[in-house]
Protein backbone atom coordinates (compact mmCIF):
# COMPACT_ATOMS: atom_id res chain seq x y z
CA UNK A 1 0.00 0.00 0.00
CA UNK A 2 2.97 2.28 0.45
CA UNK A 3 5.30 1.49 -2.39
CA UNK A 4 4.46 4.42 -4.34
CA UNK A 5 4.92 6.96 -1.50
CA UNK A 6 8.55 7.82 -1.65
CA UNK A 7 7.86 8.88 -5.72
CA UNK A 8 5.74 11.58 -4.63
CA UNK A 9 7.00 15.29 -3.64
CA UNK A 10 7.20 16.45 -0.42
CA UNK A 11 3.85 18.39 1.05
CA UNK A 12 4.24 21.93 1.56
CA UNK A 13 2.16 23.35 4.67
CA UNK A 14 -0.71 24.32 2.76
CA UNK A 15 -2.21 23.09 -1.29
CA UNK A 16 -2.20 26.96 -2.58
CA UNK A 17 0.91 28.39 -0.53
CA UNK A 18 2.69 25.16 -2.73
CA UNK A 19 1.24 25.53 -5.81
CA UNK A 20 1.21 29.75 -6.07
CA UNK A 21 5.22 29.34 -5.32
CA UNK A 22 5.72 26.56 -7.52
CA UNK A 23 4.51 28.67 -10.31
CA UNK A 24 6.35 31.60 -9.24
CA UNK A 25 9.74 29.23 -9.41
CA UNK A 26 9.13 28.22 -12.58
CA UNK A 27 8.86 32.21 -13.83
CA UNK A 28 12.03 32.79 -11.73
CA UNK A 29 14.08 29.83 -13.29
CA UNK A 30 13.17 30.68 -16.72
CA UNK A 31 14.10 34.20 -16.58
CA UNK A 32 17.32 33.53 -14.49
CA UNK A 33 18.29 31.01 -17.43
CA UNK A 34 18.11 33.12 -20.25
CA UNK A 35 18.16 36.81 -19.80
CA UNK A 36 16.97 37.59 -23.03
CA UNK A 37 14.02 35.17 -23.11
CA UNK A 38 10.48 36.90 -23.48
CA UNK A 39 8.40 34.92 -21.74
CA UNK A 40 4.84 33.73 -22.46
CA UNK A 41 1.56 32.50 -20.95
CA UNK A 42 2.17 33.98 -17.72
CA UNK A 43 -1.57 35.15 -17.11
CA UNK A 44 -2.26 31.62 -15.90
CA UNK A 45 0.40 31.73 -13.31
CA UNK A 46 -2.19 34.29 -11.34
CA UNK A 47 -4.45 31.72 -10.02
CA UNK A 48 -7.37 32.04 -7.36
CA UNK A 49 -4.99 30.98 -4.75
CA UNK A 50 -2.40 33.62 -5.61
CA UNK A 51 -5.32 36.10 -5.62
CA UNK A 52 -6.19 35.04 -2.53
CA UNK A 53 -2.90 35.48 -1.14
CA UNK A 54 -2.57 38.78 -2.47
CA UNK A 55 -5.31 40.11 -0.47
CA UNK A 56 -4.20 38.96 3.14
CA UNK A 57 -0.63 40.68 2.13
CA UNK A 58 -2.40 43.99 1.73
CA UNK A 59 -2.73 46.26 4.46
CA UNK A 60 -5.82 45.81 6.91
CA UNK A 61 -6.40 49.42 7.41
CA UNK A 62 -5.65 51.35 4.05
CA UNK A 63 -7.96 53.85 2.75
CA UNK A 64 -10.86 52.96 0.65
CA UNK A 65 -10.34 53.79 -3.26
CA UNK A 66 -13.29 55.22 -5.26
CA UNK A 67 -15.39 51.95 -4.89
CA UNK A 68 -15.37 52.56 -1.16
CA UNK A 69 -14.69 49.25 -0.46
CA UNK A 70 -12.40 48.35 2.75
CA UNK A 71 -10.13 45.43 3.42
CA UNK A 72 -12.82 43.86 5.66
CA UNK A 73 -15.81 44.72 3.61
CA UNK A 74 -13.96 42.77 0.42
CA UNK A 75 -13.36 40.00 3.06
CA UNK A 76 -17.18 39.20 3.28
CA UNK A 77 -17.70 36.61 0.93
CA UNK A 78 -14.32 36.26 -0.28
CA UNK A 79 -14.15 33.28 -2.24
CA UNK A 80 -17.25 34.12 -4.27
CA UNK A 81 -15.06 37.66 -5.13
CA UNK A 82 -11.94 36.14 -6.32
CA UNK A 83 -13.53 33.70 -8.07
CA UNK A 84 -15.52 36.06 -10.09
CA UNK A 85 -12.38 38.48 -10.35
CA UNK A 86 -10.66 35.03 -11.88
CA UNK A 87 -13.06 34.93 -14.06
CA UNK A 88 -12.79 38.15 -15.00
CA UNK A 89 -9.70 38.49 -15.86
CA UNK A 90 -8.68 35.51 -17.87
CA UNK A 91 -11.61 36.15 -20.48
CA UNK A 92 -11.08 39.79 -20.77
CA UNK A 93 -14.04 41.55 -19.32
CA UNK A 94 -12.15 42.54 -16.23
CA UNK A 95 -11.73 46.72 -16.63
CA UNK A 96 -9.69 48.58 -13.56
CA UNK A 97 -11.54 51.58 -12.11
CA UNK A 98 -9.89 54.82 -12.00
CA UNK A 99 -7.77 55.95 -8.56
CA UNK A 100 -8.84 57.91 -6.47
CA UNK A 101 -6.87 61.06 -5.61
CA UNK A 102 -6.10 62.41 -2.80
CA UNK A 103 -3.11 64.73 -1.60
CA UNK A 104 -0.72 64.24 1.79
CA UNK A 105 1.67 67.51 2.95
CA UNK A 106 5.16 66.57 2.24
CA UNK A 107 7.76 67.93 4.64
CA UNK A 108 8.92 70.99 2.51
CA UNK A 109 4.72 72.08 2.84
CA UNK A 110 3.56 70.92 -0.61
CA UNK A 111 1.17 68.23 -1.41
CA UNK A 112 2.13 65.28 -3.14
CA UNK A 113 -0.65 63.80 -5.14
CA UNK A 114 -1.44 59.90 -4.23
CA UNK A 115 -4.06 57.39 -6.30
CA UNK A 116 -5.70 55.07 -4.17
CA UNK A 117 -6.56 52.35 -6.33
CA UNK A 118 -10.08 50.31 -5.63
CA UNK A 119 -9.84 46.86 -3.10
CA UNK A 120 -10.13 44.37 -6.57
CA UNK A 121 -7.41 46.38 -8.30
CA UNK A 122 -4.92 46.23 -5.45
CA UNK A 123 -5.51 42.55 -5.36
CA UNK A 124 -5.34 41.97 -8.62
CA UNK A 125 -1.97 43.95 -9.14
CA UNK A 126 -0.57 42.32 -5.69
CA UNK A 127 -0.89 39.09 -7.64
CA UNK A 128 0.48 40.00 -11.15
CA UNK A 129 3.35 42.16 -9.24
CA UNK A 130 4.54 39.37 -7.83
CA UNK A 131 4.13 37.39 -11.27
CA UNK A 132 6.07 40.14 -13.21
CA UNK A 133 8.49 40.40 -10.19
CA UNK A 134 10.02 36.98 -10.09
CA UNK A 135 11.10 38.11 -13.55
CA UNK A 136 12.83 40.83 -13.41
CA UNK A 137 14.36 40.36 -9.68
CA UNK A 138 16.72 38.08 -12.28
CA UNK A 139 17.67 41.08 -13.65
CA UNK A 140 17.27 44.22 -11.48
CA UNK A 141 20.97 45.69 -10.81
CA UNK A 142 22.53 44.86 -7.11
CA UNK A 143 22.72 49.06 -6.45
CA UNK A 144 18.82 49.38 -6.63
CA UNK A 145 17.07 49.05 -3.20
CA UNK A 146 13.59 50.10 -3.71
CA UNK A 147 10.46 48.17 -3.01
CA UNK A 148 12.21 45.00 -3.92
CA UNK A 149 11.86 42.15 -1.68
CA UNK A 150 14.92 41.45 1.16
CA UNK A 151 15.84 44.95 0.64
CA UNK A 152 15.25 48.11 2.83
CA UNK A 153 16.32 51.68 3.27
CA UNK A 154 19.23 50.99 5.43
CA UNK A 155 20.27 48.31 3.24
CA UNK A 156 20.69 51.18 0.64
CA UNK A 157 22.08 53.50 3.32
CA UNK A 158 24.44 50.88 4.18
CA UNK A 159 25.66 50.31 0.83
CA UNK A 160 26.13 54.42 0.07
CA UNK A 161 28.43 54.73 3.36
CA UNK A 162 30.63 51.47 3.09
CA UNK A 163 30.92 52.89 -1.21
CA UNK A 164 31.93 56.49 -0.16
CA UNK A 165 34.03 55.26 3.17
CA UNK A 166 35.63 52.04 1.07
CA UNK A 167 36.00 52.97 -2.34
CA UNK A 168 37.89 55.69 -3.81
CA UNK A 169 34.81 58.75 -4.01
CA UNK A 170 35.91 62.55 -4.09
CA UNK A 171 32.94 63.84 -5.18
CA UNK A 172 28.97 63.26 -5.06
CA UNK A 173 26.22 63.66 -7.29
CA UNK A 174 23.14 64.03 -5.27
CA UNK A 175 20.48 63.66 -8.03
CA UNK A 176 16.72 64.21 -8.12
CA UNK A 177 13.95 63.62 -10.82
CA UNK A 178 11.24 66.21 -11.60
CA UNK A 179 8.07 64.33 -10.82
CA UNK A 180 9.34 61.06 -12.04
CA UNK A 181 6.14 59.28 -10.94
CA UNK A 182 3.68 61.81 -13.08
CA UNK A 183 5.86 61.93 -15.83
CA UNK A 184 6.73 58.29 -16.61
CA UNK A 185 6.02 57.87 -20.53
CA UNK A 186 3.34 54.67 -21.40
CA UNK A 187 4.82 54.00 -24.67
CA UNK A 188 8.33 53.31 -23.40
CA UNK A 189 7.26 51.82 -20.12
CA UNK A 190 5.65 48.95 -22.51
CA UNK A 191 8.58 48.95 -24.69
CA UNK A 192 10.62 47.99 -21.45
CA UNK A 193 7.82 45.52 -20.45
CA UNK A 194 7.60 44.15 -23.90
CA UNK A 195 11.53 43.27 -23.67
CA UNK A 196 10.54 39.91 -21.23
CA UNK A 197 6.54 39.80 -21.38
CA UNK A 198 5.54 38.08 -24.70
CA UNK A 199 2.08 37.68 -23.12
CA UNK A 200 -0.19 39.61 -24.80
CA UNK A 201 -3.02 39.75 -22.29
CA UNK A 202 -0.95 40.59 -19.65
CA UNK A 203 0.64 43.61 -21.71
CA UNK A 204 -3.23 44.95 -22.16
CA UNK A 205 -3.62 44.20 -18.74
CA UNK A 206 -0.61 46.39 -17.62
CA UNK A 207 -1.95 49.45 -20.67
CA UNK A 208 -5.52 49.33 -18.97
CA UNK A 209 -3.95 50.23 -15.33
CA UNK A 210 -1.88 53.02 -16.95
CA UNK A 211 -4.84 54.30 -18.92
CA UNK A 212 -7.58 53.94 -15.92
CA UNK A 213 -6.97 57.62 -15.12
CA UNK A 214 -7.90 59.68 -11.30
CA UNK A 215 -11.09 60.77 -9.85
CA UNK A 216 -10.52 63.27 -7.76
CA UNK A 217 -13.89 65.02 -6.08
CA UNK A 218 -15.90 62.85 -8.16
CA UNK A 219 -14.60 64.42 -11.49
CA UNK A 220 -12.35 61.64 -13.89
CA UNK A 221 -9.24 62.94 -15.52
CA UNK A 222 -7.37 60.89 -18.63
CA UNK A 223 -3.84 59.76 -17.66
CA UNK A 224 -1.29 59.52 -20.50
CA UNK A 225 1.81 60.00 -18.50
CA UNK A 226 2.74 58.78 -15.34
CA UNK A 227 1.25 56.15 -13.00
CA UNK A 228 -0.49 56.93 -9.50
CA UNK A 229 2.28 57.40 -6.61
CA UNK A 230 0.07 54.59 -4.17
CA UNK A 231 -0.61 51.63 -6.16
CA UNK A 232 0.26 48.44 -5.49
CA UNK A 233 1.67 47.97 -8.90
CA UNK A 234 3.19 51.36 -9.17
CA UNK A 235 7.09 50.79 -7.19
CA UNK A 236 7.75 47.56 -10.02
CA UNK A 237 7.06 49.68 -13.02
CA UNK A 238 8.71 52.41 -11.31
CA UNK A 239 11.92 50.25 -10.81
CA UNK A 240 11.23 48.47 -14.01
CA UNK A 241 11.67 52.11 -15.94
CA UNK A 242 14.72 53.01 -14.43
CA UNK A 243 16.09 49.81 -14.87
CA UNK A 244 16.51 50.69 -18.41
CA UNK A 245 16.92 54.32 -17.92
CA UNK A 246 18.99 54.35 -15.55
CA UNK A 247 21.22 51.14 -14.32
CA UNK A 248 22.20 49.70 -17.30
CA UNK A 249 23.43 52.74 -18.66
CA UNK A 250 25.16 53.52 -15.74
CA UNK A 251 26.87 49.93 -15.35
CA UNK A 252 27.44 50.60 -19.41
CA UNK A 253 29.06 54.29 -18.85
CA UNK A 254 31.56 53.16 -15.71
CA UNK A 255 32.67 50.54 -17.66
CA UNK A 256 33.74 52.39 -20.90
CA UNK A 257 33.84 55.90 -19.91
CA UNK A 258 34.85 56.07 -16.79
CA UNK A 259 38.07 57.18 -15.79
CA UNK A 260 37.98 56.53 -12.25
CA UNK A 261 35.98 54.38 -9.97
CA UNK A 262 31.93 55.35 -10.01
CA UNK A 263 29.63 54.54 -7.25
CA UNK A 264 25.62 54.32 -7.34
CA UNK A 265 23.10 53.70 -4.90
CA UNK A 266 19.60 53.73 -5.94
CA UNK A 267 16.04 53.86 -3.89
CA UNK A 268 12.87 53.71 -5.93
CA UNK A 269 13.54 57.21 -7.53
CA UNK A 270 15.82 58.77 -5.36
CA UNK A 271 19.80 58.04 -6.11
CA UNK A 272 23.51 59.12 -5.21
CA UNK A 273 26.85 58.49 -7.21
CA UNK A 274 30.07 59.16 -6.11
CA UNK A 275 33.19 59.47 -8.11
CA UNK A 276 36.98 59.74 -8.24
CA UNK A 277 37.44 62.30 -10.87
CA UNK A 278 35.44 65.39 -10.96
CA UNK A 279 35.60 65.51 -14.67
CA UNK A 280 34.29 61.89 -14.65
CA UNK A 281 31.23 63.57 -12.38
CA UNK A 282 30.64 66.34 -14.88
CA UNK A 283 30.54 64.61 -18.33
CA UNK A 284 28.06 61.72 -16.39
CA UNK A 285 25.65 64.51 -15.71
CA UNK A 286 25.63 66.11 -19.03
CA UNK A 287 25.15 62.97 -20.46
CA UNK A 288 22.67 61.78 -17.86
CA UNK A 289 20.23 64.93 -18.47
CA UNK A 290 20.63 63.90 -22.42
CA UNK A 291 19.72 60.40 -22.02
CA UNK A 292 16.85 61.37 -19.26
CA UNK A 293 15.30 63.99 -22.15
CA UNK A 294 15.20 61.38 -24.65
CA UNK A 295 12.88 58.92 -22.48
CA UNK A 296 11.03 61.91 -21.29
CA UNK A 297 12.41 62.52 -17.87
CA UNK A 298 14.27 65.52 -16.50
CA UNK A 299 17.01 65.99 -13.61
CA UNK A 300 15.27 68.91 -11.39
CA UNK A 301 17.81 71.84 -11.64
CA UNK A 302 17.07 73.33 -8.43
CA UNK A 303 17.56 69.50 -6.56
CA UNK A 304 20.85 68.57 -8.04
CA UNK A 305 24.39 68.95 -7.24
CA UNK A 306 28.04 68.15 -7.37
CA UNK A 307 29.41 68.33 -4.11
CA UNK A 308 33.37 68.00 -2.83
CA UNK A 309 32.86 65.04 -0.80
CA UNK A 310 35.05 62.01 0.34
CA UNK A 311 37.70 60.74 2.47
CA UNK A 312 40.12 63.87 1.21
CA UNK A 313 37.27 66.26 1.41
CA UNK A 314 38.19 67.70 4.27
CA UNK A 315 41.99 68.27 3.97
CA UNK A 316 41.41 69.61 0.54
CA UNK A 317 38.94 72.63 1.71
CA UNK A 318 40.88 73.20 4.53
CA UNK A 319 43.86 73.76 2.03
CA UNK A 320 41.93 75.90 -0.02
CA UNK A 321 40.48 77.61 2.91
CA UNK A 322 37.29 77.31 1.56
CA UNK A 323 35.72 76.14 4.54
CA UNK A 324 33.62 72.51 5.55
CA UNK A 325 32.61 70.20 2.65
CA UNK A 326 29.05 70.60 1.78
CA UNK A 327 26.04 67.99 2.91
CA UNK A 328 23.72 66.01 1.26
CA UNK A 329 20.05 63.98 2.19
CA UNK A 330 19.30 60.73 1.05
CA UNK A 331 16.63 58.48 2.79
CA UNK A 332 15.88 61.09 5.56
CA UNK A 333 19.55 61.23 7.14
CA UNK A 334 22.18 64.43 5.87
CA UNK A 335 25.43 63.08 5.70
CA UNK A 336 28.28 64.91 6.56
CA UNK A 337 32.29 64.08 6.03
CA UNK A 338 33.95 63.56 9.71
CA UNK A 339 36.63 62.05 11.34
CA UNK A 340 36.68 59.13 13.58
CA UNK A 341 36.90 60.63 17.31
CA UNK A 342 38.96 57.48 18.34
CA UNK A 343 41.84 57.34 15.66
CA UNK A 344 40.88 60.64 13.03
CA UNK A 345 40.50 58.65 10.22
CA UNK A 346 37.57 59.61 7.58
CA UNK A 347 34.04 58.64 8.08
CA UNK A 348 30.72 59.84 7.22
CA UNK A 349 28.07 60.73 10.14
CA UNK A 350 24.33 60.69 9.45
CA UNK A 351 22.27 62.96 10.84
CA UNK A 352 18.36 62.87 10.65
CA UNK A 353 17.25 65.46 8.68
CA UNK A 354 16.38 68.44 10.48
CA UNK A 355 13.03 69.93 8.32
CA UNK A 356 12.09 66.07 8.96
CA UNK A 357 12.36 66.14 12.71
CA UNK A 358 10.97 70.04 13.09
CA UNK A 359 8.12 68.25 10.77
CA UNK A 360 7.42 65.09 13.33
CA UNK A 361 7.63 66.92 16.37
CA UNK A 362 4.89 69.44 14.81
CA UNK A 363 3.14 65.79 14.50
CA UNK A 364 3.31 64.97 17.39
CA UNK A 365 2.69 68.14 19.61
CA UNK A 366 -0.67 68.69 17.75
CA UNK A 367 -1.56 65.04 18.54
CA UNK A 368 -1.05 65.62 22.10
CA UNK A 369 -2.68 68.41 22.10
CA UNK A 370 -5.74 66.68 20.68
CA UNK A 371 -5.81 64.57 23.08
CA UNK A 372 -4.69 65.86 26.35
CA UNK A 373 -7.73 65.17 27.91
CA UNK A 374 -7.73 61.31 27.42
CA UNK A 375 -6.11 59.13 29.91
CA UNK A 376 -2.27 59.28 30.99
CA UNK A 377 -1.75 55.37 30.16
CA UNK A 378 -3.99 56.05 26.77
CA UNK A 379 -1.29 59.32 25.80
CA UNK A 380 1.48 56.77 27.04
CA UNK A 381 0.58 54.30 24.61
CA UNK A 382 0.36 56.39 22.25
CA UNK A 383 3.72 58.44 22.97
CA UNK A 384 5.50 55.07 23.05
CA UNK A 385 3.99 53.61 19.81
CA UNK A 386 5.41 56.80 17.63
CA UNK A 387 8.75 57.35 19.52
CA UNK A 388 9.47 53.70 19.26
CA UNK A 389 8.57 53.76 15.54
CA UNK A 390 10.94 56.99 15.47
CA UNK A 391 13.86 55.29 16.62
CA UNK A 392 13.47 52.05 14.69
CA UNK A 393 14.34 53.98 11.67
CA UNK A 394 16.57 57.07 12.81
CA UNK A 395 18.42 55.37 15.70
CA UNK A 396 21.51 54.82 13.41
CA UNK A 397 25.07 55.12 14.84
CA UNK A 398 26.10 58.87 15.10
CA UNK A 399 22.82 60.24 15.96
CA UNK A 400 22.17 59.40 19.38
CA UNK A 401 22.51 62.67 19.76
CA UNK A 402 19.83 63.92 17.71
CA UNK A 403 17.74 60.89 18.87
CA UNK A 404 18.26 62.06 22.87
CA UNK A 405 16.81 65.52 21.43
CA UNK A 406 14.27 64.17 19.70
CA UNK A 407 13.25 62.23 23.13
CA UNK A 408 13.74 65.12 25.34
CA UNK A 409 11.58 67.75 23.27
CA UNK A 410 8.62 64.88 23.21
CA UNK A 411 8.95 65.09 27.25
CA UNK A 412 8.58 68.72 27.04
CA UNK A 413 5.96 68.56 24.51
CA UNK A 414 4.14 65.80 26.74
CA UNK A 415 4.06 67.92 30.40
CA UNK A 416 3.10 70.98 28.53
CA UNK A 417 0.00 68.95 27.05
CA UNK A 418 -0.70 67.16 30.70
CA UNK A 419 -0.06 70.99 32.46
CA UNK A 420 -2.92 72.12 29.59
CA UNK A 421 -5.46 69.53 31.10
CA UNK A 422 -6.80 71.83 33.99
CA UNK A 423 -5.72 74.41 36.84
CA UNK A 424 -4.53 70.91 38.91
CA UNK A 425 -2.54 70.39 35.93
CA UNK A 426 -0.52 73.27 36.19
CA UNK A 427 1.26 71.97 39.32
CA UNK A 428 2.29 68.74 37.76
CA UNK A 429 6.39 68.82 38.82
CA UNK A 430 8.87 67.31 36.92
CA UNK A 431 9.20 64.52 39.48
CA UNK A 432 6.15 63.33 38.14
CA UNK A 433 6.87 63.79 34.59
CA UNK A 434 9.97 62.34 35.08
CA UNK A 435 8.30 59.15 36.43
CA UNK A 436 5.71 59.06 33.37
CA UNK A 437 8.41 59.60 31.20
CA UNK A 438 10.52 56.89 32.25
CA UNK A 439 7.72 54.51 32.28
CA UNK A 440 6.32 55.36 28.71
CA UNK A 441 9.16 56.83 26.40
CA UNK A 442 11.68 54.23 25.28
CA UNK A 443 15.31 55.54 25.58
CA UNK A 444 17.24 56.46 22.81
CA UNK A 445 19.25 53.51 21.76
CA UNK A 446 21.12 51.85 18.75
CA UNK A 447 18.51 49.66 16.65
CA UNK A 448 20.96 49.43 13.81
CA UNK A 449 24.42 48.45 13.99
CA UNK A 450 27.28 50.23 12.00
CA UNK A 451 26.83 49.99 8.26
CA UNK A 452 30.15 47.53 7.07
CA UNK A 453 29.19 45.04 9.74
CA UNK A 454 25.71 44.80 8.18
CA UNK A 455 26.91 44.75 4.55
CA UNK A 456 29.31 42.39 5.73
CA UNK A 457 26.80 40.08 7.15
CA UNK A 458 24.33 40.21 4.73
CA UNK A 459 27.09 40.20 1.31
CA UNK A 460 29.78 37.96 3.32
CA UNK A 461 31.89 38.11 -0.26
Amino acid sequence: MTKENPERPTATRTQSRGEAMSGLDRIRKAARGDKTQRLNNLMHHVTVDLLRESYHALKHDAAAGVDEMTWHQYGEGLEERLADLHERMQSGRYRPKPSKRIYIPKADGRQRPIGIASLEDKVLQQAVGQVLGAIWEEDFANFSYGFRPGRSQHNALDALWVGITRRKVNWVLDADIRSFFDTLDHSWLMKFVEHRVADSRMQNLIRRWLRAGVSEEGKWSRTSVGTPQGAVISPLLANLYLHYVLDLWVKRWRKREARGEVIIVRYADDFVMGFQHKDDAERCLAELRERFARFGLEVHQEKTRLIEFGRFAIENLERRDAGRPATFNFLGFTHICARRRSDGKFTVWRRTIAKRMRAKLREIKEGLMRQRHTPVPEQGRWLRTVVRGYFNYHAVPDNIRAMNVFRGLVSRFWLRALRRRSQKGKNLSWERMASLIKTWIPPAKLHHPYPDQRLRAIYPR
